[in-house]
């Protein structure tokens, strides 16, 4: 009896899993997929996903899908039934206009850590307050009157730090300079001061984001979710310490904790603390990528070093007093550093993809995108095409000469456009404007070591970005 509910069972999870398999590749649709394929049950194609490639070529899973499908095709991604779309014109559309049937999605176990659909996903009035509170934080009137100045200090200092060491490995610590930087001024924090340890954990975390999705003891991934749990903590604490001492930090807290208090409020201390920590990922993150990639490409390229050393000495040389710091004028005069940084972006595309989860069917280009489904933009396709671009692996700033760099187009979303247009767009231009300004007009500086670049899918230094740096 035993060995014949035995095998019962063995015959029913066979049975169980081949449904399921059959499922997964072959799934419902009332309507017409796109064309591809869907992999095995749950990881599909999540390893080709995540092979590591040169910077300077196309994702070898997105040349072979698109060449197999087209610029539209399915795929199994991340444990998810995904539409990928290669398309500038679908990619700019999800971009352009607010579609409730397709909602923000940052991955299942992303959204689970960070927090609840109205802070993620929200829409309408909800999208207009959230992006209004986090403007007032890093939005161009705050960096205009108070960030600019702050940042410049700031960035001095640890250029200052760089060259009395000697030299530095900017992948290290330009996420440090961020760090300290977007920490203090939005709870005052200070890592050498407090045991929290919150910039270690986001570290840890962020390092993780990118790894397979497997929550088993040992792995990357286990430790990305146990150090965004210390790092809630932590963020929990200081919050709920601030709030009942009701002593004033003079920083963005202050306003999340007043916001608490006005009527009818959606900001409670769980999502308050997921806000937080959302804010201080997004406000240090990409921005250190770029600022390490920016170092790497000006170094590697004699001529855009010296376009730009030009440009910052005829800033300097302008100055009635030499000693004062960037204004607000000097960072909108730097036309050829926006070129750059245009072009450090669309060649490093820092995020490899936007997604949206449809909500209900949703008809995209005579296909049908089922509910629950996953649409990725994939916009370093885009940006990296030749038929958009010439040359597009070449660093090459002139190629935005006399062209809108504070806007996004259907062939450069690199900040998102429309609605959707990154709120913390202008404070990474500044960071990177600030940053190029004095570490070309005030050191001497060459790359020593390392400065290899992978893609896997974001940008990654395996052997770090060292430099030697001195003054002047």
């Amino acid at each position: 009896m035993l060995v014949e509910a035995g095998l019962c069972l063995v015959a029913l999870l066979v049975v169980w899993v081949s449904h399921f398999a059959y499922r997964w590749s072959n799934p419902k649709c009332n309507g017409k997929l796109p064309p591809g394929s869907m992999g095995l049950p749950l990881i599909g194609d999540t390893f080709e996903f995540f092979a590591s490639h040169s910077l300077y070529e196309l994702s070898p899973f997105m040349s072979k899908k698109i060449a197999q499908y087209g610029p539209l095709f399915r795929a199994g991604l991340l444990g998810q039934r995904m539409v990928v779309s290669t398309d500038p014109e679908t990619n700019f559309s999800m971009f352009k206009q607010e579609n409730p049937d397709l909602l923000l999605w940052y991955g299942g176990s992303f959204e689970e850590m960070i927090g609840d659909e109205k802070l993620l996903a929200s829409h309408g009035s909800i999208h207009k307050y959230m992006k209004n509170l986090i403007l007032s934080f890093v939005g161009p009137e705050s960096l205009r009157t108070k960030l600019l100045h702050q940042m410049d200090v700031a960035t001095q200092r640890h250029l200052h730090s760089w060259a009395t060491d000697g030299c530095v490995d900017v992948k290290d610590a330009s996420p440090k300079m961020l760090f300290e930087f977007v920490a203090g001024k939005l709870l005052s924090y200070d890592e050498a001061k407090q045991s929290k340890k919150l910039g270690e954990n986001l570290k840890t975390f962020k390092d993780g984001l990118t790894s397979i999705p497997l929550n088993i003891p040992g792995t990357t991934f286990h430790g990305c979710i146990q150090a965004h749990k210390r790092a809630m903590k932590a963020i929990e604490e200081i919050y709920l310490e601030r709030k009942a001492s009701k002593i004033p930090g003079n920083d963005f807290l202050d306003n999340i904790i007043a916001e608490t208090t006005k009527k009818d409020t959606f900001l409670n201390d769980t999502n308050v603390t997921k806000l937080l920590f959302a804010i201080l990922l997004a406000g240090y993150e990409s921005t250190s990528q770029a600022v390490t990639l920016v170092t790497k490409l000006v170094a590697d390229h004699p001529d855009v070093l010296a376009e730009l050393m030009k440009e910052h000495q005829a800033i300097l040389n302008n100055r009635e007093n030499k000693n004062s710091g960037i204004t607000w004028e000097e960072y909108k005069s730097m036309t050829f550093t926006h070129m750059v940084i245009n072009e450090t972006v669309r060649l490093g595309n820092m995020v490899p993809g936007i997604f949206r989860k449809a909500m209900k069917d949703v008809k995209i280009n005579g296909y049908t995108i089922p509910e629950g489904w996953i649409l990725m933009a994939a916009l370093p396709v885009v940006h990296l095409s030749p038929d958009k671009y010439e040359s597009p692996f070449v660093f090459n700033p002139w190629r935005w000469q006399g062209k809108e760099m504070n806007a996004g187009s259907k062939t450069f979303m690199g900040f998102g456009i429309g609605a959707r247009l990154c709120v913390g767009a202008e404070f990474t231009k500044v960071q990177l404007a600030v940053y190029l300004h004095h570490l070309v007009a005030n050191y001497r500086w060459s790359v020593y070591k390392g400065g290899e670049i992978i893609r896997r899918p974001v940008n990654i230094f395996p052997n770090g970005l060292h430099i030697k740096i001195a003054e002047k």
